[in-house]
């Protein structure tokens, strides 16, 4: 017999396979059967009835549909099939969406799948990153925080990048934790690559999670041997060894090293392409990678952009619809329903652990809340101060730290003692407090929560403060638990059933309203932004036009528009679904009039007529063209383009970024896509211009724009009672030229 064939099991060169060859999945199943209540969990609150949604952001699916059809636009995440424009995020959340439309049909469940069974994926992660250091039960209880979580749901059941960003950045960690436990290296560079991995998709909020274990490991700086046998002695796990600082300093240089190899991959990709032969860069003005990481997607979302919204839907100061900015903006309304149930839970829980570990570098407590506790931190600061564009979905990149820190608590209370019975009462109250302050956000939703918590929480925490047995604390510990987390599971579970908005998506039922914003769309309604709270000249509460109070605002509120997932590309889809998997995901069929019917910011709500691009006028222009030559329409808001392009494939591109105004092409630049054949129409009519939010005084592409039309053929039709204004540019280049060199 040949060596080689020697190397293999028995089974294998028999062609058999023994169950010793078959990896360990089953054991590992049966020796920890919480894990499947788990995915259980995870998986029924982020799959059923998930076609409800269907295309969610028809600004992320548009783009998915221009990939599936173009490797270059595939390469460049371009939202046009012509590849004029990059949607305004780097591309590897799209990228899976994509090739996930490639193997299956383009498709809404093709999209969305991927996108729930990320959620399952970083549920199973927070469970064996808790479980490693604070054993069974406390992985568990983590593991249920994160999956029902109601921004984690919203979000698992969306396209947004959201979920794959949350996951690589939980697998970051949990790659940091094995080094901590046995100093290999490499740990840290496949977390350096989870990290790079997290930024490819998007930018700079992945590296949040490096202070932290950049941190542990350098304090730690554990050797190169075994973990503990026991979760939580101190015997061996993270000793220092002879190399001690500096050699956790080299490793964490490596790791740093992988983290920037895959991180700046795309970006060195796109610098190194002559912009002649890749698409525009979404959300600047200079058509650089760089201004996109650094400012539109980096400082300026914390310390807030030139001329970009002032902060509606919560108070000043905090962006648009994230409130105002302090130490209590988690707890505020339209976030802390999100993700602040039990921040207090999680910050007593961090607490009590640091006080406990002492942060001795030979407790293996100390690395662990270093790490988790570091990612949970910074976020949380920078969340609460963050100045410039803020959207409250944002929080579901904290929800996996706030329910890691919420097992470490249970593990430590389980373990019993003095120390468990004393931080026993205070997380369960810290937790009831920030409980009910959330509760107090809801405008009398879920009340029976606060009784709850108060009587069951109470009396709980006061029986843990007393010597117990270890199986009667874990059925008082667990009565506790539950009480605290049936409100935030209830309105995880109100997600499921009704379409999340496509542009800010938010767990809860169906009337509950982005920012504070209570009854803002609803089954039935167009999903706008009517609300209450707000007054413009000219309107009446909601955006000028003025929906009525509470209300979706309709079609004359001004920021309504056309029902998401209808058109051809839609039905045509959801008619080559098979039964089984429409009885599983739910009816291709929305109720109360589609996805339109969503809450708060509605599926409409951004997309046609909203931000720019009137879907009748840019079927009418789609028709025109194709019956004239052909080309490329561009119009300002890539939002409206996103409508057409997936209910009719139109060739449509936005030219001002997503709302028409976040990006600012050069006359030069739209003078070369004319040359070259790529831009010929222009579509400007009054509602097809960029929609501006309250503050926002960016112009976008409006110059440039201005231009060309005064070089273009005027063309002017009328289709199906529509007038319609177009600009032909073919030959117009050098006119456009000119026409910029004298202004």
């Amino acid at each position: 017999m040949s060596s080689s064939s020697a190397s293999y099991p028995a089974s294998v060169r028999a062609g058999r396979w023994s169950r010793r060859a078959v990896p360990g999945v089953v054991p590992a199943i049966r020796a920890r059967p919480e894990l499947l209540g788990v995915v259980g969990v995870a998986a029924v609150l982020n799959l059923w009835g998930l076609s409800v949604n269907g295309w969610a952001n028809t600004f992320y699916s548009a783009a998915t549909r221009s990939m599936t059809t173009s490797w270059h636009d595939f390469l460049f995440a371009s939202l046009d099939k012509t590849g004029l424009m990059t949607v305004d995020k780097p591309p590897l959340s799209l990228w899976v969406q994509a090739l996930s439309a490639r193997i299956f049909g383009f498709h809404p469940l093709s999209i969305l799948i991927p996108q729930a069974l990320m959620g399952v994926a970083a549920a199973v992660l927070i469970y064996d990153l808790v479980r490693r250091r604070f054993g069974r039960a406390a992985g568990f209880v983590a593991a249920v925080a994160l999956a029902t979580t109601p921004i984690t749901v919203a979000m698992s059941r969306h396209n947004n990048p959201d979920q794959l960003l949350v996951l690589c950045c939980v697998a970051a960690l949990w790659f940091a934790v094995r080094a901590l436990e046995d100093g290999r290296t490499k740990w840290l560079v496949w977390s350096g690559i989870c990290v790079g991995l997290g930024f490819e998709t998007k930018m700079a909020v992945a590296l949040f999670v490096v202070p932290g274990i950049a941190l542990a490991y350098l304090w730690v700086a554990p050797s190169r041997q075994p973990p503990a046998r026991h979760p939580a002695s101190p015997d061996r796990a993270g000793r220092e060894s002879s190399g001690g600082r500096l050699r956790a300093l080299r490793q964490l240089t490596l790791g740093g090293i992988a983290m920037a190899v895959v991180g700046l991959a795309w970006p060195i990709l796109v610098t190194l392409t002559p912009a002649a032969d890749r698409p525009w860069i979404s959300g600047t003005a200079d058509n650089s990678i760089w201004s996109l990481i650094f400012n539109y997607n980096g400082v300026g979302r914390v310390t807030g952009q030139t001329g970009a919204p002032t902060a509606f839907g919560g108070g000043g100061g905090g962006g648009a619809s994230g409130g105002a900015t302090g130490v209590f903006r988690l707890l505020d309304a339209g976030l802390g329903d999100q993700a602040g149930w039990l921040l207090g839970f999680a910050l007593a829980a961090g607490l009590g652990v640091l006080v406990l570990s002492r942060l001795r570098r030979r407790d293996p407590r100390t690395g662990w809340l270093i790490a988790v506790g570091g990612a949970f931190l910074v976020s949380a600061v920078v969340f609460s101060y963050a100045s410039g564009i803020f959207h409250p979905y944002y929080v579901s990149f904290l929800a996996p730290f706030t329910a890691a820190l919420i097992g470490a608590g249970v593990g430590e209370i389980l373990r019993g003692g003095r120390d468990g019975r004393v931080l026993a009462p205070v997380a369960i109250a810290a937790g009831a407090v920030t409980e009910l302050v959330v509760l107090g956000t809801l405008g009398g939703s879920l009340s029976w929560a606060e009784p709850l918590v108060i009587a069951v929480g109470g009396i709980c925490a006061v029986v843990l403060a007393v010597r117990l047995s270890s199986r009667v604390r874990l059925v008082v510990l667990g009565v506790a638990l539950a009480a605290l987390m049936a409100a935030p599971g209830t309105w995880a579970a109100e997600t499921i059933g009704h379409a999340t908005s496509s542009t800010f998506p938010a767990g809860g039922p169906a009337g509950a309203g982005v920012g504070g914003l209570r009854g803002g769309g609803g089954p039935g309604g167009r999903g706008g932004f009517g609300g209450r709270g707000f007054r413009f000249p000219g309107g009446g509460q909601g955006f000028p036009g003025g929906g009525s109070p509470g209300g979706g605002g309709g079609a004359a509120g001004g920021f309504a528009g056309p029902p998401t997932g209808t058109g051809s590309a839609a039905s045509g889809a959801s008619s080559s679904s098979s039964s089984a998997v429409q009885s599983l995901f739910g009816s291709s069929s929305r109720r109360g009039g589609g996805v339109s019917g969503a809450r708060g910011f509605g599926a409409g709500g951004f997309a046609g007529g909203g931000f720019g691009g009137n879907s009748t006028e840019l079927t009418a222009a789609s028709n025109y063209a194709k019956a004239h030559g052909g080309g490329t329409i561009g119009v300002e808001s890539q939002s409206g383009a996103a409508e057409a392009i997936l209910s009719s494939n139109a060739n449509v591109a936005g030219l001002g970024g997503f709302s028409g105004r976040e990006s600012s092409v050069t006359a030069q630049w739209l003078a070369m896509e004319v040359k070259d054949g790529r831009l010929r129409w222009l579509l400007r009519a009054g509602s097809s211009q960029g929609f501006g939010l309250p503050g926002d005084s960016r112009q976008g592409s409006t110059a440039a724009i201005a231009l060309a039309e005064k070089v273009g053929t005027k063309v002017t039709f009328t289709a199906n009672g529509t007038t319609v204004t177009m600009y032909d540019l073919q030959g117009k280049a050098a006119a456009i030229l000119a026409a910029a060199g004298r202004s």
